[in-house]
């Protein structure tokens, strides 16, 4: 089966690689390791707020998967249920502490939208960000969100969660998600307010 989706070129969903997996086909996995080690990565970053132990965190999250394939449950997407895994890992590693791709769009002060780019591609969530000051004070920005706006905000823009992926992996209401991102978006967007009205200035000129 797994051969037969590859010979004709389509592109077969994670639940199908999960299958695939399940009737052992391990290099399906490596598939699911490609798609989704950045995004973890990136995600557990600036969870954890260390490069290192996000990849060692990255790695144990996609082991930990790995294992427990039968008994994912197909009624959810994959990648729900994978970032539920490194979700639940950052969380662990944060209590033993004691410690706390998709565009960030926002209006700025003349209404227009200003999307801001937080792809990881490497070392820095952020380093695709052409203005490295924008990318520190954006930074600085999300990391002085209070906890519940913050961890939405790093599913969303880091994860790269769907809004509805959000409220299944944290077991609130659809609604609630879009309210608190949206708060999250307001104190970010004024915060970074300067830098919004500066790039309206450039694009005018």
């Amino acid at each position: 089966m797994a051969h037969a989706v590859r010979r004709t070129g389509l592109k077969p969903s994670d639940e199908d690689l999960v299958g695939f997996c399940l009737d052992g086909d391990s290099r399906a996995f490596e598939v699911l390791v490609a798609r989704y080690q950045r995004r973890l990565t990136g995600f557990l970053t600036h969870f954890v707020g260390d490069l290192e132990l996000a990849r060692e965190l990255t790695q144990e999250s996609l082991l930990r998967a790995w294992k427990a394939l039968d008994r994912f449950d197909p009624s959810y997407k994959f990648s729900t249920w994978l970032f539920r895994i490194a979700h639940n890992l950052g969380v662990d590693h944060l209590r033993r502490k004691t410690v706390p791709t998709r565009p960030i769009e926002m209006e700025n002060p003349d209404g227009d939208r200003v999307e801001l780019s937080v792809t990881d591609g490497g070392k820095d969530p952020l380093g695709h960000l052409e203005n490295r000051e924008l990318a520190a004070e954006l930074r600085n920005g999300i990391g002085r969100l209070r906890p519940e706006y913050r961890e939405l905000v790093l599913l969303r823009h880091f994860a790269g969660l769907s809004y509805q992926e959000i409220s299944d992996l944290k077991g609130i209401p659809l609604g609630t998600v879009k309210n608190k991102l949206f708060r999250a978006h307001t104190v970010l967007r004024n915060a970074l307010s300067r830098y919004l009205a500066a790039g309206t200035e450039g694009g005018s000129a």
